[in-house]
């Protein structure tokens, strides 16, 4: 809790911006997501969503502003009462409480399922292999895999290979999952399976979410919170059903007359 009584945000955006050379591609942004918050970000091509994770994940620097996680910066770290700089000791232990899953899964290829979501809790948190092999089997359980789990990527359907990649991403124990087009790989018979996933992990885990998304479908059945993107900042935010029911900005109902007609 801070001073006010209220939870600190699990995440939060303090006038992020992100620029490549002229390009402004996130405009002094300012985000929070609750502990337990699914909140889906859709928005137009070039509007900043995926720059979102990006930067979360840390695979992109900012040019302005802090990020927060868990009450604490996520790019910097306090030193004398300032902020500076992250060291890769810092940076190392906030990435591991943030884990992702693409829009290509990006599984090893070469080792079965079990086998890679045993790899990360082995080598990068130092677990056993029997205590990695038991949380791996526990998490393929969940995600519907556990009769696949010897089977390698090639020889599953891409809804079984992200149900995989969700397993290996929580396999780390991370306390915020960043999704970034998780469905739009995937036929569309097969997208409702891997939102039954994802419903569950919300049920069960209450992990924080955050996740960039086309589908508006997806948007509205998965998520507490829709955020609209446009130029770098939310133009528009609220619950699924008043955001996509009865938007309030032109620009939002703009976008979303554009993709729904173009279904």
């Amino acid at each position: 809790m801070n001073a006010g009584g209220a939870a600190t945000p699990m995440v939060r955006f303090d006038k992020v911006s992100k620029r490549y050379g002229d390009l402004v591609v996130l405009d002094r942004l300012d985000l929070e997501i609750a502990a337990g918050e699914t909140v889906a970000i859709i928005g137009p091509s070039g509007s900043g969503k995926t720059t979102v994770l990006r930067t979360l994940m840390t695979l992109e620097p900012i040019d302005d502003g802090v990020i927060h996680v868990d009450g604490e910066p996520l790019t910097h770290c306090e030193r004398r009462g300032r902020l500076v700089p992250a060291d890769r000791a810092h940076l190392r232990r906030m990435r591991g409480k943030i884990g992702m899953c693409f829009q290509q899964f990006n599984l090893f290829p070469h080792m079965t399922a079990l086998a890679n979501c045993m790899e990360g809790p082995v080598h990068v948190l130092g677990m056993s292999r029997a205590e990695a092999r038991a949380r791996a089997e526990e998490l393929l359980e969940t995600v519907g895999m556990a009769d696949k789990r010897d089977e390698l990527p090639a020889r599953l359907s891409g809804g079984q290979q992200q149900r995989v990649a969700i397993a290996r991403a929580l396999a780390m124990r991370p306390q915020v999952m960043l999704f970034d087009e998780v469905t739009s790989a995937l036929d569309p018979e097969v997208i409702g399976e891997v939102t039954r996933v994802i419903r569950r992990l919300v049920d069960e885990h209450r992990l924080t979410m955050l996740m960039v998304t086309h589908q508006i479908g997806f948007a509205r059945e998965i998520s507490d919170r829709i955020c609209f993107f446009d130029g770098g900042r939310i133009a528009e935010q609220g619950p699924p059903e008043e955001l996509l029911d009865n938007p309030r900005e032109p620009r939002t109902r703009q976008f979303l007359s554009a993709v729904l007609d173009a279904r």
